[in-house]
């Protein structure tokens, strides 16, 4: 089937260089790898002819070679049901952009606010891109490989030495119990 849907494409889409990404691990999904230029185009297609008629999700992955992104489409018609993940690749890291499909799938609004906000791409035409978690002044993308988190943020330390949150403090002392246990189990055992 995605075999089709790649040849549908690639005769609908001018450039879009529509190919198929089979995982080595037979476990995984397949995919379609489109040409980040032509993503507009090829969503497009996508609905009208109603091959897919829902954006599911939109996310992205940093590779250091380039950044992905990964659109979840979905169909929910009775007589016609399925899902497409479709990717397209981003390699410039510094001015890495693509058209927004918020136009297209309004579900994709907050969703490339969010791709923006932790990977730093930039969504074209998108109308009210700026940062949907971290605050407008913060400095990088927390979701790159080349991340580095601010010792500082407005006069407060990030991550103040000897504090932790509950989740971690709990954990720690879940370990802790269970290597008591253990060592007074093995003590009974010699």
């Amino acid at each position: 089937m995605l075999n089709e849907l790649v040849s549908k494409i690639n005769s609908a889409v001018s450039g879009a260089n529509a190919s198929l990404l089979t995982p080595e691990d037979s476990k995984l999904e397949s995919s379609i790898l489109v040409d980040a230029k032509k993503i507009h185009a090829v969503a497009e297609f996508l609905k009208k002819s109603k091959i897919m008629n829902a954006l599911q999700a939109i996310s992205g992955v940093d590779y250091v070679e380039f950044i992905e992104v990964v659109y979840i489409f979905g169909n929910f018609d009775i007589a016609n049901p399925g899902q497409l993940l479709l990717k397209a690749r981003i390699t410039d890291r510094v001015n890495g952009n693509i058209d927004t499909i918020s136009d297209l799938f309004p579900a994709a609004d907050y969703q490339e606010r969010e791709c923006f906000d932790m990977l730093g791409i930039t969504f074209n035409n998108h109308p009210d891109h700026r940062r949907i978690l971290c605050p407008d002044d913060w400095e990088g993308f927390p979701l790159r490989k080349d991340y580095v988190a601010a010792k500082n943020y407005n006069g407060m330390e990030v991550f103040p030495e000897g504090k932790m949150n509950m989740a971690d403090r709990e954990f720690i002392v879940r370990q802790e119990m269970i290597k008591k246990a253990q060592e007074a189990q093995s003590g009974k055992v010699q």
